[in-house]
């Protein structure tokens, strides 16, 4: 089976600023990732950006699969061609991820900065960020990175888990010419069923932060610019169009 990822949308950034903080958005699975794969690509290329910062969700049921798995279960296709699941592949590795009423984030940096946003960075952040709305995360307790059919299977020390040990973020990193696209996955209320037709398991509990997800992303973004004092940040816009 072959998966692909449509060529990246583009975005107009006519911006002399240090850092892009774009709206939240609601797009099929292949848009989320060209737009991804554009804002890498704008941190690459433009030496006055230093970061940008996206919450968003996908339009329908989606599996995003890692990088480097390279073939999926019999069943997944199953699902996929019954129009239960739509699947895309990420640039970022890790195993496969169902984003299905939860919240995606995707942080860019240049290299010069992977000490102020690395994992551990990023991730006291959430914590932080969780606590302040009555959730408690802590690192997961595994070293070895193994590609698991379900990455929420597997707690990582790069992940965080809530106090009854479900792992509620996960994340991964992709690479290139000296910058980091780092994608991360809020497990918020996931389809109960869709998750054990995937992967024959229970999944997580819906979290009871009696919050909208719209909310939770508005107090993600103003601790996450909070954490960066020194840095001038400029909104942008996109729309839910194709």
């Amino acid at each position: 089976m072959k998966i692909i990822i449509n060529k990246p949308t583009k975005l107009i950034l006519a911006i002399e600023n240090q850092a892009l903080i774009f709206s939240t958005n609601n797009l099929p699975g292949f848009d989320q990732m060209a737009l991804d794969l554009n804002s890498l690509e704008q941190t690459i290329s433009n030496p006055e950006i230093i970061l940008t910062l996206r919450f968003y969700y996908w339009t329908g049921d989606w599996l995003s699969i890692g990088y480097h798995q390279k073939e999926i279960p019999f069943h997944w296709e199953n699902l996929l061609s019954n129009g239960e699941i739509n699947i895309v592949r990420r640039p970022s590795g890790g195993g496969a991820v169902l984003h299905s009423g939860g919240i995606t984030y995707a942080l860019t940096f240049k290299r010069a900065y992977y000490n102020a946003l690395s994992y551990e960075m990023v991730n006291n952040w959430l914590i932080k960020s969780f606590r302040e709305l009555g959730l408690n995360l802590k690192y997961g307790n595994s070293r070895k990175s193994n590609i698991k059919t379900n990455c929420f299977g597997t707690s990582l020390i790069s992940d965080l888990v809530d106090q009854d040990g479900f792992k509620r973020i996960g994340s991964a990193q992709f690479r290139k010419k000296g910058a980091f696209l780092q994608h991360g996955e809020i497990q918020i209320n996931p389809s109960k069923d869709l998750w054990f037709k995937l992967f024959k398991e229970e999944a997580p509990p819906k979290v009871n932060l009696k919050l909208t997800n719209d909310e939770i992303i508005q107090h993600l973004r103003s601790s996450f610019l909070k954490n960066q004092p020194n840095i001038n940040f400029k909104n942008i816009a996109i729309d839910n169009k194709k």
